[in-house]
């Protein structure tokens, strides 16, 4: 294939996840080509690590590209994983991300390939390679960072990527610039991160990782301290099993063993009042930390912001909106937009709108 357009900047977006690679193709802001390479679990349980995986998923994208002129292209975008905290922006894939996504701690999930995978490629290419708005994307004001009990400082980790994507359109859809905008983003999804925008940066935000803010389909959300302490002592569970709660076996899950919203509100038409009860449940957390992040903005708001995959239920928004919609203007960007993110953060720096950040520069 060949440009379609002279002077388009073609960019290849990479997202890689636990059972599969997304691969997209941009030409400045239009997405010509996408496709989701599924890994199935018979392939991916001959590696040991996640890591063991690079040359597997490397051969997986390059043959999703068999119709495409590498040549062509002019840069490489990835989802970057659990590395250091770092401000948001488009950064250049250099040894230090490289290391330290290569870090065991860090390298449990699929998502610290991105910038390895990436890199890999780029290099073969002669292309530069960014990772945009990673999940570590940390902009916490100082009186966030308390928890109440010295040595366990809050953290940033969220779907930095989505809510910045659907914030700057949000902004953009009522007339303003990111940078001049308040608005209270709620990312909707397997995990759920609600976040407080002011003027472009991140000032507070549910940790969606380690046990904060509503439960999920998958996520535990906040636990009361105490009990969960008297849990942990009785050695009921082992650790591993605890973790798993707060990240892939808590929430909708737990309560009524299933992770699917559609099923689950299957069996509230069918009247099943536990089902209504834990579905409500969420929607009550997900509006209370809503409320929160309204709190944080002093209620001055231009929106409020929802979006993932369970946007796309009506109901869910609607139970949502019912107890939130006098505080702002609600807007509704349902499903995600990470592979759009990606290709943006990296046309920016490309046309020169937006200067490429480095790893090892201080947060402002």
């Amino acid at each position: 294939m060949t440009r379609a357009v002279t002077g388009t900047f073609r960019i290849l977006a990479l997202n890689p996840g636990s059972t599969s690679t997304k691969v997209s193709v941009f030409e400045d802001e239009h997405e010509s080509f996408t496709v989701t390479v599924r890994h199935p679990a018979a392939e991916t349980a001959r590696f040991k690590t996640v890591l063991a995986q690079l040359d597997f998923r490397a051969d997986a994208v390059k043959a999703s590209l068999a119709d495409w002129d590498l040549a062509s292209f002019d840069a490489v975008v990835a989802r970057g994983g659990l590395i250091k905290p770092i401000e948001s922006g488009t950064y250049a894939i250099d040894e230090a991300i490289l290391e330290d996504s290569k870090d065991p701690a860090n390298a449990k999930h699929a998502s610290s390939l991105g910038a390895i995978l990436a890199h890999e490629l780029a290099r073969e290419l002669g292309l530069p390679a960014y990772i945009v708005d990673p999940v570590v994307v940390d902009e916490l004001e100082p009186v966030a960072r308390l928890s109440g009990a010295p040595g366990f400082p809050r953290t940033s980790i969220f779907h930095a990527l989505n809510q910045k994507a659907v914030a700057r359109q949000c902004a953009r859809d009522l007339g303003l610039a990111y940078e001049d905008a308040r608005l209270v983003v709620a990312h909707l999804g397997g995990g759920i991160s609600i976040g407080a925008h002011r003027y472009g940066r991140v000032i507070d935000v549910c940790n969606a990782l380690s046990g904060e803010g509503p439960f999920s389909p998958e996520r535990c959300g906040a636990l009361p301290a105490a009990e969960v302490i008297r849990a942990c002592f009785s050695r009921r569970h082992t650790r591993e099993e605890w973790l798993d709660l707060t990240r892939k076996t808590g929430g909708l899950l737990a309560y009524l063993r299933s992770n699917d919203l559609r099923e689950c509100e299957d069996r509230i038409k069918k009247g099943d009042p536990e089902s209504y009860l834990v579905v409500e449940a969420m929607a009550y957390q997900v509006s209370k930390e809503i409320g929160a992040m309204a709190a944080v903005l002093r209620g001055r708001l231009d929106a409020i912001v929802l979006t993932g995959g369970l946007a796309y239920s009506q109901r869910f928004v609607g139970s949502i909106k019912d107890r939130i919609d006098a505080l702002a203007p609600v807007r509704v960007y349902p499903g995600e937009k990470e592979m759009e993110a990606l290709a943006l953060g990296a046309l920016r720096v490309l046309r020169g709108l937006e200067k490429v950040k480095e790893y090892g520069e201080p947060r402002c």
